[in-house]
């Protein structure tokens, strides 16, 4: 199969206004494509496709899709890219009727950005079905012509690295348990000979004083992991790392504070923060990137057992701050304490940690775009920037004192791990419960709640767990690798 674009016209006459690729395949099939394409009616609306069969021998089907305005460019007011949008979406919808027809390989048009083209090909055609018996057919998306191989398989390592972290989204707990996830990582790093990987045991975490992220684990019967990856990508190894840590809670029953089972399912992906962290961790060592990186992710089950946190109990974190549990389905921040706090044996040049964190944050801004809470401006503009060309966005959210004080208001311990006004503010009383254990200078909270799932926002990806915002992750490792080096 072959996908090509096409952009919608500027005169109204509706002449097709063929890519590259486009024009040489009509030349070769003798102006049929732009004859056919002229018959068909109006001109493709952006994302629109039409196909067509028997025009050429080695391309028995060929899809011809909308990639809308030519120079689309960043428009100021989605803060993203549209062009780079256009192709993805474009891109994976052409893929995707290459794969309802049954054909096992598709050569894709780069549309002018070989990087967009492969990560709409891949994210587009993804899907999780390791468990079915009745699989679509695999399809196989390639470059069409050779101009632009580097950036696509720049493209094709991004998404392959945001379809890590949705496997591991999607996987049921029972498949991916703390000890599984952790193996699951260690394998994909296992080739590179820069990247060490640790799977700490819960003697190691004891050791470490750990009892934040001890007192959630101990109601699963399933041991807690801590995972701690080292990527030496930097020409000095002792070069300042950038340290990434993910929430990593396998499965999420609330604790005793249980969670109402409609939809509890969907909390075997609050390890979200884990799986993204570590999928850009895995797709920095395949860039090759030159830079440092160590990624730390805290793995449980937060579940009602009789050993379980009960609401009101006082435990101690790393830094020997007393944290008071007042809802047991506020763990992910438990865990989050005790790791930024490991996070700070570093001597980190940014701390970045990502979580499924709070339902609020999902309120706040839907699907639209990842949360971040940072104390660091130059920290925000880098994520900021990377968000703008992968489209997987990020917004600032406040870290003010205002919230600071309904948390540390608390009866019987130094903070509380829910804000005293209930739901009010829910995502900015989790941040600031965070800095309590933060000292850096550069630290961004990412609440991902909201990004953690696709109904049909993205038209890229497909229903299911959407492994955002990994892509944005890697490339803010390359804008920071690229800052180091000038």
């Amino acid at each position: 199969g072959l996908v090509l674009g096409v952009y919608s016209s500027e005169k109204d006459d509706g002449a097709a206004q063929f890519t590259s690729a486009g024009d040489a395949f009509d030349r070769l099939v003798s102006g049929k494509l732009r004859e056919l394409l002229s018959l068909c009616g109006p001109p493709l609306k952006k994302g629109k496709t039409r196909i067509f069969h028997g025009l050429h021998q080695d391309f028995p089907s060929v899809v011809v899709v909308g990639l809308g305005k030519k120079n689309a460019g960043v428009n100021d007011q989605e803060n993203w890219n549209e062009g780079k949008e256009n192709i993805r979406a474009a891109v994976a919808v052409g893929c995707r009727q290459i794969q309802d027809l049954e054909i096992p390989c598709v050569e894709v048009d780069p549309c002018g950005d070989a990087q967009s083209a492969a990560e709409g090909a891949v994210l587009g055609l993804h899907e999780y079905n390791e468990l079915k018996q009745k699989k679509k057919p695999i399809v196989t998306p390639q470059l069409h012509g050779s101009a632009e191989s580097e950036a696509w398989q720049k493209g094709v390592l991004y998404a392959e690295g945001q379809n890590l972290a949705r496997y591991l989204m999607e996987a049921p707990a029972n498949y991916i348990t703390p000890i599984k996830f952790a193996e699951h990582i260690e394998q994909k790093l296992r080739s590179f000979s820069n990247v060490k990987v640790h799977i700490r045991p819960e003697s190691w975490i004891t050791t470490e004083q750990m009892g934040a992220f001890l007192s959630v684990a101990k109601g699963s019967a399933e041991p807690p992991i801590f995972l701690e990856i080292h990527y030496l990508g930097a020409a000095n190894t002792n070069d300042s790392p950038l340290v990434f840590v993910g929430k990593g809670v396998t499965f999420d029953s609330g604790g005793i504070s249980l969670k109402p089972s409609s939809g509890m399912d969907a909390m075997r992906a609050d390890m979200g923060g884990a799986a993204t962290v570590c999928s850009a961790i895995v797709t920095a060592a395949a860039l090759n990137l030159p830079l440092n990186i160590i990624g730390l992710a805290p793995l449980c089950e937060n579940m009602p057992s009789g050993k379980a946190n009960k609401p009101g109990d006082v435990v101690r974190a790393k830094n020997g701050k007393t944290i008071q549990v007042d809802n047991t389905d506020a763990e992910g921040r438990l865990l989050l304490a005790d790791a930024l706090c490991y996070a700070h044996n570093f001597n980190a040049r940014a701390i970045v940690n990502a979580a499924t964190l709070t339902g609020a944050m999902d309120v706040a801004l839907g699907s639209a775009a990842t949360g971040v809470f940072t104390n660091s401006s130059w920290l925000w503009t880098h994520l900021y920037e990377a968000s703008i060309l992968t489209g997987d966005r990020v917004w600032r959210m406040p870290l003010f004192e205002h919230y600071t004080k309904q948390v540390t208001d608390c009866p019987l311990a130094d903070v509380s791990n829910i804000g005293k006004y209930s739901r009010a503010g829910g995502a900015c009383t989790a941040a600031a419960f965070l800095k309590e254990f933060v000292t850096a200078s550069h630290w961004a909270h990412l609440d991902i709640a909201g990004v953690m799932s696709n109904k049909d926002e993205v038209p890229y990806l497909r229903k299911g767990m959407a492994g955002r915002p990994t892509r944005t992750l890697v490339e803010f490792a390359v804008r920071l690798s690229q800052d180091s080096h000038s």
